[in-house]
């Protein structure tokens, strides 16, 4: 009886210590040989390979090639979905076994639970930085941590704890929350900066157009409008001397040709020689009838010089010698004359 109780306390010390291994985590000093692990495990591979291997039968068809499925980023998963296998002690009944995985409605009330104390909105309690992007991790104990700063945190301490609750054996879950709450506050920054951009665009516009009612301010606006018009009217105007000297000279050049056009024409007096060559010419002309009032014209037109470059006959009907030498009734050509509102003395149209 002595002996088998010295068996049951050194199983029972055994069992102690291969749990506390266990709980640190210091699987190097377990227990348990990891040679036969590693071989058992070899075997167990095979063994499942030559279970999965079938016969493919080769038809000659082409075969479709199925691309990967693509998962969705925001999916969210259990870490560890079996709990660890127990310990020596915990057959025994010396500790407690680990608690059994939670169901999706517990992880939800879990879950809950974090978002009521804001933990995904407040930054990582080990790194103090916001989640951002980065993957997201929470515990069972609704604590919320980045995924790579509580594998650093258990790898340091060398004992799988919450940072915060000390709870020990907690389950992980990834989560998003942080990465939605972060594109919301990125959505809310960029329309922010958007709809400022609009509104200072559509101030800077009114600013430009609307006089203010301040006197000061109402002169300065006249005056930038002012200086705004007057650039660009010196803008649009050729600033070129040389060319417009050109077109200074070239307009003089062409209005003098046309004073002296007109001076040589009908600048000076016809002479007595003149009028005798321009009777002359109406004689050849042979004209008996006014071109006006198509009536005979006097037989014989003996007249004197007039100042309006006409030559009068004596006749009972008095008729002109006009200088281009067409011949008229008086009284007709000042009834064309008169007609005629465009001409203006001294100078007519025959």
């Amino acid at each position: 009886g002595h002996s088998s109780k010295q068996g049951n306390l050194a199983v029972t010390a055994v069992a102690l210590q291969d749990h506390i291994l266990h709980d640190l985590q210091l699987r190097n000093l377990s227990i348990a040989d990891h040679s036969k692990t590693k071989v058992q495990k070899t075997e167990n591979k095979s063994k499942s390979l030559k279970r999965n291997t079938k016969a493919i039968i080769d038809t000659g068809l082409k075969k479709t090639i199925q691309g990967p499925k693509v998962e969705d980023p925001e999916k969210e998963y259990v870490l560890d979905p079996k709990p660890p296998p127990l310990t020596l002690a915990q057959k025994l009944g010396l500790f407690e076994p680990p608690p059994p995985p939670l169901s999706s409605d517990e992880w939800e009330k879990v879950k809950q639970r974090s978002i009521l104390q804001g933990d995904s909105v407040q930054p990582c309690p080990i790194c103090k930085e916001e989640f951002e992007l980065r993957p997201q991790v929470l515990l069972s104990c609704s604590h919320v941590f980045h995924r790579a700063c509580l594998q650093a945190f258990e790898k340091f301490t060398n004992k799988k704890t919450c940072p915060l609750c000390r709870k020990n054996q907690y389950q992980t879950r990834v989560i998003h929350d942080g990465a939605r709450l972060f594109k919301i506050k990125c959505a809310t920054r960029i329309q922010a900066c958007w709809r400022g951009h609009v509104v200072r665009k559509w101030y800077q516009d009114l600013k430009r157009k609307v006089p203010p009612t301040d006197a000061k301010l109402r002169r300065k606006f006249f005056e930038e409008k002012f200086t705004e018009i007057s650039h660009r009217l010196l803008c649009s105007y050729s600033t070129d001397i040389e060319d417009l000297f050109w077109e200074i000279d070239h307009c003089l050049a062409i209005n003098r040709s046309v004073l002296q056009q007109l001076e040589d024409r009908c600048g000076h007096e016809l002479t007595d020689e003149d009028w005798e060559k321009i009777q002359i010419q109406a004689l050849h002309r042979e004209s008996y009838e006014c071109p006006i009032c198509l009536t005979p014209l006097p037989a014989s037109a003996d007249g004197h010089q007039d100042p309006g470059e006409t030559r009068r006959s004596q006749s009972s009907r008095e008729t002109v010698l006009l200088s281009c030498s067409h011949v008229f009734h008086h009284t007709c050509l000042l009834a064309l004359e008169e007609f005629s509102l465009g001409d203006s003395s001294p100078f007519h149209v025959c």
